[in-house]
């Protein structure tokens, strides 16, 4: 009887290359798949890696392009940014992830597909919505909530004497246990001290960019045009760079974050599941996107439909957060934000220097800004006398109010 096959999302690292292991020691015929969105991975060590301890087939998909046109620009051209902060980097990357694991599993005939994220996080729900959206039938084994394995494994100490003892080699710790994932837009950094939100994250915590105070003293400045919303040139003003294929263009963008020391943060977050978790972000090119799209929207976007766009992208950011990347309704916002984009054109000049991306100019052949209507320095078509007429409306409401809440601000006082 032949031995069910299971599809593992495979990195390389602790968790997954036990995991694997584990799997086969379970009776699973286990193909391995690595995803590579970006991340700086020797994929042939991994594959080798990966066949040594028993994979039957070891699939390793460059899905980089696609990671940037398909789901980072679409992203970041809706504004789209969770609690404020967060730029989503590791949330944009499994839904890609996902999808090309079922169509790994639907070639090779798996009935199963497996993935190494605990079953606190966030990841978790990411990957199995993804599968159950793209394959309803697709059975999904997730080690981290399974009651065998959690026995077997409590946390990564246990997990590292069982790499030692199966001669698994890692490149975690247990001095420097740092939960990293990495890929094109960002790279992240979990656990050990990191859990303790009090404390501050030492340097070398940090390995995409430089510290702001070593950053150069000398700013570049890049020219970043878009088309519809999307980046489609980025040009160097000194030395005359340009990239306009969007893998080497967003890449350029990371190049020149990461040597400015720009897109780091720290912040506590709300996970999907309930927790909240502290998680230290270096996301470079992204931050550096993100300035100059909402830099161009304020000269090219109707004020109206920004602000009603606005209010999509939180909720975009949520649901991209939350895993839901395949679900009508990411599909109707992804419809609306696209109509929305299509007067973003245009160029816009932005300092690098010193952690902080600054636009300083922008131009458009779509620009809605008149010089005439907001010069302090002449009339143009503008009567100022209008604006009387114009407050006393809105004032009507105000004064209205105030009649029924003056004693009240009163007590209050």
């Amino acid at each position: 009887m032949s031995k069910q096959k299971v599809v593992l999302a495979y990195s390389g690292g602790l968790d997954t290359s036990v995991i694997l292991k584990w799997l086969l020691e379970q009776g699973y015929d286990v193909v391995a798949y690595l995803a590579d969105v970006g991340q700086k991975e020797d994929f042939s060590a991994a594959k080798e890696k990966a066949l040594k301890i028993g994979a039957s087939k070891v699939y390793v998909e460059d899905l980089k392009k696609e990671f940037v046109t398909d789901y980072i620009f679409p992203a970041f051209s809706a504004n789209a940014v969770y609690e404020g902060r967060y730029l989503l980097g590791t949330s944009l990357a499994r839904p890609i992830i996902a999808k090309r694991q079922i169509e790994i599993a639907e070639k090779e005939g798996a009935a199963f597909v497996a993935h190494g994220a605990t079953g606190k996080g966030n990841d978790q729900v990411r990957f199995e919505l993804g599968y159950y959206a793209l394959k309803p039938d697709i059975q999904v084994i997730a080690p981290w909530k399974m009651p065998e394995f959690l026995s077997q494994f409590k946390g990564r100490p246990d997990m590292l004497a069982y790499a030692d003892k199966h001669g698994i080699p890692v490149t975690a710790t247990v001095k420097k246990p740092y939960s990293e994932d990495e890929n094109l837009l960002h790279i992240s950094h979990e656990a050990g001290i990191l859990e303790d939100p009090a404390a501050i994250a030492d340097e070398d915590v940090y390995s995409r960019t430089c510290a702001a105070e070593t950053a150069p003293d000398v700013a570049d400045v890049i020219v970043l045009s878009f088309k519809n919303g999307f980046p489609v040139k980025v040009v160097n003003k000194a030395d005359g760079t340009v990239q306009a294929e969007p893998l080497a263009l967003f890449t350029y963008l990371n190049e020149m974050g990461a040597k400015h020391g720009i897109g780091r943060l720290d912040m506590v977050e709300n996970r999907f599941v309930g927790i909240k978790s502290r998680g230290v972000y270096e996301t470079p090119g992204g931050e550096i996107l993100l300035q100059a799209h909402k830099d161009l929207e304020g000269l090219t976007m109707d004020r109206e439909v920004m602000h009603i766009r606005d209010m999509l992208s939180l909720k975009m950011a949520d649901l991209i957060y939350n895993g839901f990347w395949f679900s009508p309704e990411m599909a109707f916002l992804q419809h609306a934000m696209k109509k929305a984009q299509e007067n973003v054109e245009g160029d816009v000049t932005v300092k690098l220097y010193k952690g902080k991306a600054y636009p300083v100019a922008r131009s458009s052949v779509k620009s809605l800004y008149n010089p005439a209507l907001s010069s302090m320095d002449e009339e143009g078509g503008y009567n100022q006398q209008d604006a009387q007429g114009f407050i006393r409306i809105n004032a009507i409401r105000l004064k209205a109010g105030y009649q029924k809440t003056a004693g009240k601000m009163e007590d209050a006082a």
